[in-house]
């Protein structure tokens, strides 16, 4: 990939995308192209193909996904199985339609089945079921990958993709309706200690920036506290979700551009297959290598942000997988390693958040 190369990031203002957009340009990328949900549709086949032909991106990034929380996923488990079906496959046969040099298409860890040995090799995949509460996106995930390994094995193309753990960063989704497990606990805890320090303006400066679909009238002080109530938000107190005990491992957003650069860079699918042996599970992992459970997070984001409640959890709420640790030894053999420590990460969440 020259630095001239013109480059298409799909998805390119979300968590994934926004970082990939920022290290390509700190490495000098010149001719990235994008295109807001406005401007190009990635469900409708007609539009994904007319920008292709006038376009003609050489390397694609293939962030764009629609993404959420236990609870997103299993209300919406239509949208999630149709948007991203609609998505990637619509990008990945226009990427062979129109010749692209090189894919990079982006999953996600929850492909894996969830009772199985970790850390999770990626010859896990499909061996047994899946996790009920995220199973329609993790389908399409499978679905995506296998079509990227079908493409590569029937025409030669030469898309790779990557299974990332857990993710945080800049940009992240705040959204207490939608969000994933860190961003939620990390803006409860931050409106907690809003609530102790007495500090509405902070409050409302949040809610007015990120606004949350329980709190819709912030005319008054008791109006706040009774919508943030509705999130587990009180005054000495915050509720999280479940028992607490589910392991997790997570990994800074800039790190996953990091590799996602590196692989474009370095790797190519020939490189993920084994000679005389069946073409199968060439996807490569990328996680951070360590584990911590919910309640241990939430304890770490405690002591970031300064909040001085309690916690209660409520195991009325579904905890999820309870242990999913990938392992990362595909991509340490390959030449990439991570560096950012989850206390480091979130100090930065915060420093950036609050500015």
């Amino acid at each position: 990939m020259n630095k001239d190369s013109k480059i298409y990031v799909a998805g390119h203002l979300g968590l994934v995308g926004s970082a990939l957009m920022k290290k390509l340009k700190n490495q000098n990328y010149s001719n990235i192209v994008t295109k807001t949900r406005k401007d190009l549709d990635l469900k409708v086949q007609v539009e994904v193909d007319l920008f292709f032909q006038k376009f003609k991106p050489e390397y694609v990034f293939l962030a764009a996904a629609q993404v959420g929380g236990i609870i997103a996923n299993n209300n919406k488990r239509a949208e999630f199985i149709y948007n991203n079906i609609m998505i990637q496959s619509n990008i990945i046969h226009c990427s062979y339609k129109y010749k692209v040099k090189k894919l990079l298409f982006l999953g996600s860890s929850c492909v894996y089945p969830k009772n199985i040995k970790n850390p999770i090799k990626e010859n896990s995949l499909l061996s047994s079921e899946l996790e009920y509460t995220n199973e329609p996106y993790a389908i399409a995930k499978i679905a995506g990958l296998k079509m990227c390994e079908s493409y590569n094995i029937q025409y030669g193309t030469n898309f790779i993709s990557v299974m990332p753990t857990n993710l945080y960063g800049y940009n992240d989704n705040f959204n207490l309706d939608t969000s994933h497990v860190l961003p939620a606990i990390f803006r409860k805890i931050y409106l907690g200690k809003c609530l102790m320090d007495n500090n509405w303006e902070a409050i409302i400066s949040d809610i007015t920036k990120r606004p949350l679909e329980k709190i819709i009238d912030i005319s008054s002080n008791k109006k706040i506290l009774d919508g943030l109530s509705k999130y587990g938000v009180y005054e000495k107190s915050i509720e999280i979700w479940g028992s607490g005990n589910p392991l997790r491992e997570f990994l800074w957003s800039d790190e996953l551009a990091d590799a996602c650069l590196y692989v474009m860079q370095n790797i190519n699918f020939k490189d993920l297959c084994y000679k005389d042996k069946e073409i199968i599970n060439t996807h490569i992992n990328i996680g951070s290598g360590e584990e911590i459970s919910i309640k241990e997070l939430a304890i770490l984001i405690k002591n970031i942000v300064g909040y001085k409640g309690d916690f209660f959890f409520n195991t009325s709420k579904p905890d999820g997988t309870f242990k999913k640790l990938i392992d990362n030894s595909k991509i340490s053999s390959l030449g990439w390693k991570n560096n950012v420590s989850l206390k480091e990460g979130i100090s930065r969440i915060y420093n950036w958040y609050i500015e």
